[in-house]
């Protein structure tokens, strides 16, 4: 066992977030946009939500459209450690991979608490209120625990808190490095594993009482992969999730040949090997789902299980278009993720599910505005958890994201759920607000306002 210091568990905030706020224009969900919406907020929630009226003396005003704040639904903090500087060498994701477990190999808590916190204040920034971490960097270099095994995740806890915004804490089996159950490689694999379902349980069990009074945390598993978890360890997992009514996600499908190692081993594809362990389900989301058969899709389809696409990864790293408007008539929930952060923008990520379709299709339409913003809003918080949370209305929380309509992007294009899908960038948002309190204000995070120093100088310390 090391000998680090315990990572404290940060504690909530408990000022009073009672207030009024004033937006010039605000979406209401659908094709709805109203002007001069008041909303009064009590203990983080929304009160009331009144359109047409004028600005309360008392109220504070946000510019521009205001939509509900938005749910990353798939994030490696650590990844955002590689952005720009994996674009030289031709490769594919594998290649891509071996320089992930090398930034993976050098974190300790300090360091991941510090790149991370750099990390949600840029999701912060960018309208993003709520983020599901899909956590396997659990364990000190050669596969060690710390004196608290759960240390890595409350450096995450601290982070968020300290950057103002929800986290569900997506705590992830990884005990395999392929499909026929190969042990977890030498080196920074040896980080993930906990050995067994059994052991991973037992830990995660300790995290979740550790955070059960934390109003802004939700503690979720996650199933690494097929190659990450063997099929004899997944009931563990599923189990775990079910006993606490917890989000359960999971990478499925996100290469060919993951596909092709399943199919040869257990002569199914990754979503059917989920469904036979009793993975799929409402509460489950299925990261990337990029290459599925006509039976994937009916079995995700029948089991109301989720999806998250994550395109601008996906483009990144070559992998290939999902097939969106078929999930999307699937009924089950459809979120967005920045998964490895070549860009933190999930206007970016939304307005690619529809772009990806019209490259593939040669046709233009496929998905309207409005659904890829609820993906991107009350989708994004229900597949983490927040089922309370991403659309403006009385009883849900106060999350508020202003979005500039008279930038130099999306001047001319007015108060519309198009101009934001499709014009408007993450440099466009002004201000947000989480649960009732001002985390950025007029383009500056409140906490955190010097975060891209704090980026640079963590990123450079990592990478040498």
């Amino acid at each position: 066992m090391t000998t680090a210091p315990a990572v404290p568990v940060a504690a909530p905030r408990t000022e009073s977030t009672d207030s009024t706020w004033w937006c010039e224009y605000a979406w209401l969900g659908g094709d709805l946009v109203e002007s001069g919406v008041t909303i009064t907020v009590a203990d983080g929630y929304i009160l009331t939500v009144t359109a047409g009226t004028d600005a309360p003396a008392d109220a504070h005003r946000l510019p521009g459209l205001t939509i509900p704040g938005m749910g990353n639904a798939h994030s490696h903090a650590f990844h955002r450690a590689l952005r720009s500087h994996t674009q030289r060498e031709r490769g594919t994701f594998w290649t891509w991979r071996d320089t992930m477990y090398r930034a993976a190999g050098r974190l300790d808590p300090d360091s991941y608490y510090a790149l991370a916190r750099g990390v949600y204040a840029e999701m912060a920034l960018t309208g993003i209120t709520s983020v599901g971490e899909f956590h396997y960097l659990h364990h000190a270099p050669g596969g060690t625990p710390y004196a608290d095994p759960n240390e890595m995740g409350h450096a995450l806890v601290r982070a968020a808190a300290d950057a103002g915004i929800r986290l569900t804490l997506l705590d992830t089996c990884y005990l395999s490095s392929a499909p026929d159950g190969s042990p977890l490689a030498e080196g920074p694999q040896q980080r993930f594993g906990d050995g067994s379902g059994v052991d991973w349980a037992l830990r995660v069990d300790q995290l979740a009482k550790d955070l059960d009074a934390h109003p802004n945390v939700v503690v979720g598993a996650a199933i690494h992969s097929v190659r990450g978890v063997p099929i004899a360890q997944m009931p563990e997992v599923v189990a775990w999730a079910d006993s606490h009514r917890a989000p359960l996600h999971v990478h499925s499908s996100e290469q060919t040949s993951e596909i092709d190692r399943c199919l040869a081993v257990h002569g199914r594809t990754p979503t059917a090997v989920l469904r036979d362990v009793g993975a799929l389900g409402p509460r489950t989301t299925a990261v990337h789902a990029t290459h599925l058969t006509k039976g994937d899709l009916t079995d995700l389809k029948t089991s109301g299980t989720g999806v998250c696409f994550c395109p601008t990864t996906e483009r990144d790293l070559g992998d290939g278009i999902g097939p969106a408007p078929a999930l999307l008539a699937g009924g089950g929930l459809f979120s967005l993720g920045s998964d490895s952060h070549a860009v933190i923008d999930l206007f970016e990520e939304a307005r690619a599910v529809e772009l990806d379709e019209r490259l593939g299709r040669r046709e233009r339409g496929v998905i309207d505005a409005q659904r890829l913003l609820r993906a991107a809003t009350l989708d994004g918080q229900k597949a983490l958890g927040w089922d309370d949370a991403g659309i403006l209305r009385a009883g849900m929380r106060a999350d508020f994201v202003a979005v500039d309509i008279a930038s130099i992007r999306t001047a001319g294009g007015g108060a519309t759920p198009e101009n934001i899908v499709f014009a408007a960038s993450a440099a466009d948002v002004t201000d947000v607000v989480v649960d009732g309190r001002p985390v950025v204000t007029e383009r500056r995070h409140v906490t955190v306002p010097d975060a891209a120093a704090q980026l640079g100088r963590s990123i450079g310390a990592l990478l040498g």
